[in-house]
């Protein structure tokens, strides 16, 4: 299969570019390389990859991409995903993630994508919930403008199914912790407890320490994208998670462990809490196990001591962790 993963060279777009590598398809790449990593795609390129460095933004560009690479399926990461950032410019969130989806819809139509898969998010788009794990039929309340553009990114995926009959499929991703996600990112308070465990530091915790979410490893990530990109009947938005609450306070036990640091040594420092943050927050995965056979596989702290470990390695090696 020929696939095209648009923001291929960030965290999870490059373990899909390789997921897709390992199966056999041929693979192009499209990011602007403003928070994605060259570097993220070294493996990848010399296997036959092949990066376009273009912004999903620029609709002209994008179009010309996708008339020469001609892709069957495309997997749609590129966004803007600092929740913060959202709430101090949601005109910047909203062009990212509605225009650019639209300009990433309308260039897979129009050189004749068969599928594409759409990434989103689950806790984000949820909002504050009384059912927890939350299933999709629950209504989005969305409190940052981030989850507000997602939402609409989505929309915008069934609307051009119902009118041009391009199949698409939404994943509404929970926390995605894992290998090459950058402590000093936009996201992934894992990254950055590694990257506070590593350098000696303290871990820093907004509010008590209780809020929870769905921490859901890279690899089953990418393994939901294939599932999803191959079942193409299937339409609409799917939760991927491990329907599993865990608090920070866990993942810093958790992180300690993977270091083999003393309580001591890895005592968290405790800020207020965040604008636009939620309490709690877990995915119902049960729709995307009956209808792609997905479920979680990986084990936190397995995925924590596996993220440390990779971040260790980076840090050596004199990489960005």
């Amino acid at each position: 299969m020929r696939a095209l993963v648009t923001g291929g060279a960030g965290f999870i777009g490059s373990n899909i570019v390789d997921a897709l590598l390992d199966r056999g398809d041929e693979v192009a790449v499209v990011d602007d390389l403003s928070s994605g990593r060259e570097s993220n795609l070294a493996g990848a390129i010399g296997r036959g990859a092949v990066l376009h460095r273009v912004d999903i933004r620029d609709g002209s560009a994008l179009r010309a991409v996708f008339e020469r690479e001609r892709p069957e399926a495309v997997f749609h990461l590129a966004a803007q995903v600092d929740v913060r950032r959202s709430l101090e410019d949601p005109v910047y969130d909203a062009t990212t993630n509605v225009v650019g989806t639209i300009n990433v819809l309308e260039a897979a139509r129009l050189s004749g994508v068969q599928r594409l898969v759409n990434t989103s998010t689950g806790g984000a788009i949820y909002g504050e919930v009384d059912v927890i794990p939350t299933p999709e039929s629950t209504a989005p309340q969305p409190m940052a403008a981030y989850g507000q553009s997602k939402e609409c990114a989505e929309r915008y995926c069934d609307w051009e199914r119902r009118l041009y009959g391009l199949s698409t499929v939404t994943l509404r991703y929970g926390n995605v912790y894992g290998p090459r996600q950058d402590p000093s990112g936009d996201a992934g308070v894992i990254a950055i407890f590694c990257g506070k465990a590593l350098a000696a530091g303290r871990p820093v915790i907004f509010g008590d320490g209780r809020q929870t979410r769905d921490y859901v490893f890279v690899g089953d990530i990418a393994r939901a994208n294939l599932l999803a990109a191959d079942a193409r009947e299937v339409t609409g938005a799917y939760n991927i998670g491990t329907e599993i609450e865990v608090t920070v306070l866990e993942l810093v036990d958790a992180l300690r462990d993977a270091a083999g640091l003393g309580p001591e040594q890895f005592e968290p420092v405790f800020e207020p809490a965040r604008l636009g943050e939620l309490q709690r927050s877990a995915l119902d995965a049960g729709r995307a196990r009956a209808d792609l056979g997905f479920s979680a596989q990986t084990p936190l702290r397995e995925g924590i001591a596996a993220t440390f470990a990779w971040a260790r390695d980076a840090a050596g090696n004199g990489a960005a962790a």
